[in-house]
C-alpha cells in the first residue's frame, strides 16, 4: 500500500509551515535517509529526511506552498513492486485520521462526543481508555487540547475545559486559545450550569485591522503580512511580558583592563597559511562568558520557573539574540562556563552565521537557561530586554564608551559599559539578582579572572 509522507513537526510549538523546496522529483527512487525537501518554520529550515524506501509517486503539496499544516500529506510514496501511476492517482486517499472519536457517553453527557479529539502530531495513538473513562459522568468529562494549548491556557488563567476547540473532533489548539484571551471562543457555561468565569490575561483589542487601517488614507501605505517568525515573537513575548513579573537592575562596568587583554589576545592569535587568525574575540564574547560563569558563582540564580518546582540548572547555557531581516533568533552556547572565550567566539560566529540563513536546528535554539542582548554595536547606551521563557533572566549591554568618572577624588576618564538584568521575580529575588549582576562585574572587570 503507497505511504502517504506526512508535513512533520519539526519543534514542539509547529502548527504550520512553508514547504520551501522538494530535492527530489515525481518518478525518482528513494532511499530511507535521503533529505527529500526543505521545510521553512518560523526560525529556520529544515532538511527533511524519507524514513521509507521507495518511488516518490506523487507531489501533492508543490514547492513554495506556504502555511502548510502539520500531519497534512504533502507526497505520496509508493513501495516496492507497486503500480506508481496507481499510487498517484489515489494520492491523499486513505489519509489517516487524527484519530477515532470516543464512543458517545450515555444521555447524561451527550455533548461529550464532540470533544474526543488527535493525539499529539508525529505521537502514536494513545492506548484505548477503560470503560469507566470512556463512560465518565458529566461531571468528569474529558477535554481533549494539544499540549501546548493546555500550557497557554494555564499561563493566561483560563481553564481550558471552557475553551471551545476549533482542531479535528473539537480539539482544542493553540489558536484556540489566544481566541479566548480576547474573550472569544469560550463556553457559555461548565456542564454544572455555573456562570462562566474566565480570567483571560490580555484585553480585547483596542481596535481591529479594519478599523487601524480606517484611520490612514488609502494608497498611503503597504500592508505586509505577518510571516511566522514575526507571529512568534509576537506571540511569546506578549506572552512573557503579560504572565512574568519582569523587575531590572542597571549596573556600570569600567571595561578599560577588557579592552587591554582583548587586543593583546587578538593580536597574539596564531594565523593559518594565508595569514586568516584562528579566532578574534568580540566584547559580546567577553560578556557570554562573565555571565556563565556568574550563573555557577550564583547558582540560585541559574533556575527556570515551573508551577510545581524550580529547574536549578547545572551548567550554562547561554542564548544570544541575532538580528535577523524581520525578527531574531536566540542561538545557544551550551556549557559556556566550561568553553574557553575563543571557543565562544568561533562556535557564535557560527551559529550566528547559520543563523541568518535560517539553518539552525531546534536544539541550537530552544531551551537555554539564560541569555545576551547587545545593542551596544548600534550606540545604545543602556536598555532593558524581555525574558524569553523558560529563562529567567536576560542581560541587556550597552555601548562601551569614555566617560568622566570620580576615582581618588578626582575626575578621570574611563571605558564605561552599562548592562541592566532583567529578572522573573517568580524565580529570582531583588537581593538574588543583585548578587549575580554583581557577580558578572566582578568578572567582566577583571577578565583575568575567566581564565582561572
Amino acid at each position: 500500500m503507497p505511504t502517504n509522507i506526512l508535513m512533520p513537526a519539526l519543534s514542539p510549538t509547529m502548527e504550520k509551515g512553508n514547504l520551501s523546496k522538494w530535492l527530489k522529483r515525481e518518478g525518482d527512487k528513494v532511499k530511507a535517509g535521503d533529505v527529500i525537501a526543505e521545510i521553512e518554520t518560523d526560525k529556520a529550515t529544515m532538511e527533511v529526511e524519507a524514513v521509507d524506501e521507495g518511488t516518490l509517486a506523487k507531489i501533492v503539496v508543490p514547492e513554495g506552498t506556504a502555511d502548510v499544516p502539520v500531519n497534512q500529506v504533502i507526497a505520496v510514496l509508493a513501495g516496492e513492486g507497486e503500480d506508481v501511476k496507481a499510487a498517484a492517482a489515489g494520492a491523499g486517499k486513505g489519509v489517516p485520521a487524527p484519530a477515532p472519536k470516543a464512543p458517545t457517553p450515555p444521555a447524561a453527557a451527550p455533548q461529550a462526543a464532540a470533544k474526543a479529539a488527535a493525539p499529539p502530531v508525529a505521537a502514536a495513538a494513545p492506548p484505548k481508555a477503560p470503560a469507566a473513562e470512556q463512560h465518565a459522568p458529566a461531571s468528569g468529562n474529558r477535554t481533549f487540547a494539544s499540549p501546548l494549548a493546555r500550557r497557554l491556557a494555564k499561563d493566561s488563567g483560563i481553564d481550558v475545559s471552557r475553551i471551545q476547540g476549533s482542531g479535528p473532533h473539537g480539539r482544542i489548539i493553540a489558536r484556540d486559545v489566544e481566541a479566548a484571551k480576547s474573550g472569544k471562543g469560550l463556553r457559555a457555561a461548565s456542564a454544572a450550569g455555573a456562570p462562566a468565569t474566565a480570567t483571560p490575561v490580555a484585553a480585547a483589542p483596542s481596535m481591529s485591522d479594519a478599523q487601524v487601517r480606517a484611520l490612514f488614507e488609502e494608497g498611503s501605505y503597504d500592508v505586509v503580512p505577518h510571516d511566522g517568525m514575526r507571529r512568534t515573537i509576537a506571540q511569546r513575548l506578549t506572552q512573557s511580558t503579560q504572565t512574568i513579573p519582569h523587575f531590572y537592575l542597571t549596573i556600570d562596568c569600567n571595561i578599560g583592563r577588557l579592552l587591554g587583554a582583548r587586543e593583546e589576545i587578538n593580536a597574539a592569535a596564531p594565523k593559518d597559511k594565508d595569514g586568516k587568525p584562528a579566532y578574534k574575540l568580540s566584547v559580546n564574547d567577553f560578556v557570554l562568558k562573565a555571565l556563565a560563569l556568574a550563573l555557577q558563582r550564583i547558582p540560585n540564580a541559574n533556575v527556570s520557573w515551573t508551577e510545581g518546582a524550580m529547574l536549578k540548572h547545572k551548567h550554562s547555557d547561554i542564548g544570544v539574540a541575532v538580528a535577523l531581516p524581520g525578527g531574531l533568533i536566540t542561538p545557544i552556547v551550551r556549557k559556556a562556563e566550561t568553553k574557553s572565550l575563543s571557543t565562544i567566539s568561533n562556535e557564535m560566529r557560527d551559529l550566528a552565521a547559520r543563523a541568518r540563513t535560517r539553518k539552525l536546528k531546534p536544539t541550537e535554539y530552544q531551551g537555554g537557561t539564560s541569555a545576551v542582548s547587545n545593542l551596544g554595536m548600534y550606540g545604545i547606551k543602556d536598555f532593558t530586554a524581555v525574558i524569553n521563557p523558560p529563562h529567567s533572566t536576560i542581560l541587556a549591554v550597552g555601548a562601551g564608551e569614555e566617560r568622566a568618572i570620580v576615582k581618588n577624588g578626582k575626575i578621570e576618564a574611563a571605558h564605561i559599559m552599562s548592562v541592566t538584568l532583567s529578572c522573573d521575580h517568580r524565580a529570582v529575588d531583588g537581593a538574588l539578582g543583585a548578587e549575580l549582576i554583581g557577580a558578572f562585574k566582578a568578572l567582566i572587570e577583571n577578565p583575568v579572572m575567566m581564565v582561572v
